[in-house]
């Protein structure tokens, strides 16, 4: 079987083509021909061994996978020939994978192999923090930090379509038109003088959500632009720093800061993938569709991984297997 075998701690370079040993189905598991694997940013830590599961090399990354089913045990709800994606935790790097059925959805009718891989992560992460951590109320404002990348345009994405306005800030230059074309409804840039414009967007008010995957230096100044009984919700430190919390601000300005950690989650609440996939579903039927903006082949993915280290994707990438 092909695969990308990470043979150490040192990066995507280490991702290296490999033939390998199949995929063990044991009765219990799905086995999934993999017709496309999302690039997501913990398969990126994983490959420098900064991810909190650290499997010891040589193993196969890849943690969301979308394919058709190879056999699938008799008491499951999967047939084989069945489009299906799943929530791996690492091995979708490859042309088949086991899975277990807890972490395995049914595609939608109308999206191909790609936009159902990139709906997984990052995607079911977005719902997660907005719809159940920060209880998002429709005609509430958020705003995304770190706008551009697979995380913070899932974020905007479906912001907008649980029915928030939606204001994005952005580090890369020339991403305001992406941005607007996914639903963001203002674009600010992460520079000096960022949080007066989102303040000046709001009325002075600031936003009643504000949605970081970055941390570092931007958190203290996101802390200042939420709203009164406002939510800052933390998915991620893209940035580098692990920034803290000034307690006093939170009380005096009577707002919160929540965790999103879906991943974690999933791994002591597996039945939540299933409901989270509907929601994304429904939506999905209505006409929503993910940001894939670039599409590798299999044997490319360290290249891919190194264009994601660099802010070189827009949005989502997939490899096509």
């Amino acid at each position: 079987m092909k695969a990308l075998v990470q043979r150490d701690f040192t990066g995507p370079d280490a991702l290296r083509p490999a033939e390998t040993a199949e995929p063990v189905a044991a009765p219990a598991a799905v086995l999934i021909e993999v017709r496309a694997a999302g690039i997501c940013y913990p398969d990126l830590l994983m490959t420098y061994g900064r991810y909190q599961t650290r499997p010891e090399p040589p193993f196969i990354p890849g943690s969301e996978v979308a394919g058709v089913v190879l056999a699938a045990p008799a008491d499951s709800s999967f047939r084989p020939g069945q489009d299906v994606a799943a929530v791996t935790f690492g091995g979708g790097f490859a042309e088949r994978v086991a899975v277990d059925p807890a972490r395995v959805v049914p595609v939608e009718p109308g999206i191909d192999h790609a936009d159902a891989a990139a709906l997984l992560a990052n995607h079911q992460t977005a719902h997660f923090a907005l719809a159940r951590r920060a209880a998002l109320v429709p005609g509430e404002t958020v705003l995304v930090l770190g706008s551009a990348g697979g995380l913070g345009s899932a974020s905007v994405q479906l912001a907008k379509a649980l029915g928030a306005r939606v204001i994005a800030a952005v580090h890369r230059e020339g991403a305001g038109e992406f941005l607007a074309g996914i639903g963001a409804d203002d674009v600010v840039p992460l520079r000096e003088g960022w949080a007066a414009r989102v303040r000046e967007l709001t009325g002075g008010r600031g936003a009643d959500i504000v949605v970081d995957p970055v941390g570092g230096s931007a958190f203290d100044e996101a802390v200042r632009v939420v709203a009164p009984e406002g939510r800052l919700v933390v998915l991620g430190f893209a940035g580098g720093g692990i920034p803290e919390v000034k307690v006093n601000r939170l009380l005096l300005r009577n707002i919160s800061v929540v965790g999103a950690g879906w991943g974690e989650y999933l791994r002591t609440r597996p039945e939540a993938l299933r409901g989270t996939a509907d929601s994304l579903n429904k939506l999905v039927a209505d006409g929503l569709r993910p940001p894939v903006t670039a599409r590798y082949s299999l044997d490319r993915g360290a290249e891919a991984l190194r264009d994601l280290e660099n802010g070189q994707i827009l949005g989502k990438a997939v490899l096509i297997a």
